[in-house]
């Protein structure tokens, strides 16, 4: 059987600043999928788009083909509104953990399918994989079931949604094309909302230990992936996070369930709290957009205009800050664990040996820069180098001190956290902080976009 299109037209097409049809694109990434165009083809074209761009239609029509090249999975059948959360990634970010259970401890269902840690980001599922017994591998079926009974479900996506992006996510490593917001931007949105979810709340984060370290390039992703998720008729919002400081006081995965924890139980790092709350109250307003606006019931309720509205209006009116004091999060929490095999009361892992880092002079942290952390604990352990390596649940570090705070000379500022003692002295060498005078308080969330 011939194919319709020739792979070396279409890369010449967008090589040329051209604009590739929708047939184009559909069978480029077919074609990509099934193993007919090559690999050095689909190289040539990510360049391509990379150097030339692609424009909205293109944009669009692109997510669709990668989402379109696997299943998709839909929620439509379970008893309320779902709703989502993609962030793009930071050191000491796991506010996945307490923000999933408590959405759903509104009665909004939570679909959270995460990944796994590379370079100087934390994954999520590695700091879940820290608790006993605890798995990440999950059926659909069992997703599905997880969801109608307790509401939320963390789990790794399975091998069947948007297996294209799985291929060009892997290719793009090796060509020099990562940073490319179209293809980073139709890579998260084909697989979201191949995860079949009504509403997406995006966290889009920018500084020192963010994927886009450029505000205004963070910013002009935000906007993109709001675009594609309104077009692809998903409620969509995003907010701008700083990461120029790591999120709480911990980084490496036992040490970051601990934090999540606290957070449920109604304590936990402000910082932590604050996005935590924020990205929840976005997820309950879009989820009671959608509840007004589709009829979506809500659960232990049936579809009627007057119910639904009424839903719809609580929900807006909800403070999730109030589920996290008066345990309702804390108990979808436990279960959610449960559920995939883990013991919410079980010793979380600690590291063998720990050392510490002091100040050398006393005044103020001025600085704590977030990728210099997320180095840190990697080579503590704590990540990934390659996606063959292996994670101590225990390692990483814990600061003793945030931007903004005193310090006297000889005071504890890092706490190193590993098994394998000989990695202090390059996770030391990595961390980079300063001492000054009294620092302006930085903004965590700078900016909403809708």
């Amino acid at each position: 059987m011939s194919e319709p299109f020739d792979a070396v037209d279409v890369i010449q097409t967008k090589r040329d600043k051209g604009t590739l049809s929708d047939a184009q694109i559909d069978w480029v990434i077919d074609a990509y999928t099934r193993g007919v165009v090559a690999e050095e083809q689909m190289a040539a074209l990510a360049m391509a788009i990379f150097l030339n761009d692609l424009n909205p239609d293109e944009l669009n029509r692109w997510t669709a083909a990668m989402l379109n090249s696997g299943e998709h999975l839909n929620y439509s059948d379970l008893p309320g509104p779902t709703a989502d959360k993609h962030s793009t990634g930071g050191v000491g970010d796991k506010i996945t953990l307490p923000l999933a259970p408590l959405v759903a401890s509104f009665g909004v269902i939570v679909p959270q399918l995460s990944g796994r840690g590379l370079g100087h980001t934390g994954g999520t599922l590695d700091k879940l994989e820290a608790i006993p017994g605890w798995r990440a591998a999950l059926t659909n079926d069992e997703m599905r079931h997880q969801l109608a009974e307790i509401g939320a479900v963390i789990c790794q996506a399975g091998s069947g949604l948007a297996p294209a992006d799985r291929k060009l996510y892997a290719l793009r490593d090796v060509t020099a094309t990562v940073d490319c917001i179209p293809l980073i931007a139709s890579s998260i949105m084909s697989k979201k909302l191949a995860e079949g979810t009504d509403a997406l709340v995006l966290d889009v984060k920018y500084g020192s230990g963010a994927f886009m370290r450029d505000y205004d390039k963070a910013k002009e992703l935000a906007t993109t992936l709001v675009a594609i998720g309104k077009d692809a008729g998903v409620n969509t919002t995003a907010l701008l996070t700083n990461m120029e400081t790591p999120l709480g006081l911990t980084v490496g995965n036992a040490l970051e369930v601990r934090e999540a924890v606290e957070v449920l139980a109604g304590g936990g790092p402000e910082d932590v709290v604050e996005l935590t709350v924020a990205l929840a109250r976005e997820m309950l307003e879009c989820a009671s957009e959608n509840v007004a606006t589709m009829g979506v019931p809500a659960a232990g309720l049936h579809p009627g205009e007057s119910k639904t509205n009424k839903f719809a209006m609580w929900l807006a009116e909800q403070d999730p800050a109030e589920n996290l004091k008066n345990g309702k999060a804390m108990d979808v929490w436990r279960s959610m664990i449960a559920a995939q095999g883990g013991n919410p009361d079980a010793e979380l892992p600690w590291a063998k040996a720990t050392e510490t880092v002091t100040a050398s002079e006393s005044g103020y942290i001025t600085q704590i820069d977030a990728l210099s952390v997320g180095i840190a604990a990697r080579r503590l352990g704590a990540g990934r180098a390659r996606k063959e390596d292996s994670v101590q649940a225990g390692a990483g570090v814990v600061l003793h001190k945030k931007p903004g705070d005193k310090v006297k000379a000889g005071e504890v500022i890092f706490e190193l956290h590993t098994d394998t003692p000989e990695k202090f002295a390059r996770a030391r060498e990595a961390l980079n902080w300063e001492i000054g005078p009294k620092p302006e308080p930085s903004t965590l969330i700078a900016e909403r976009i809708a």
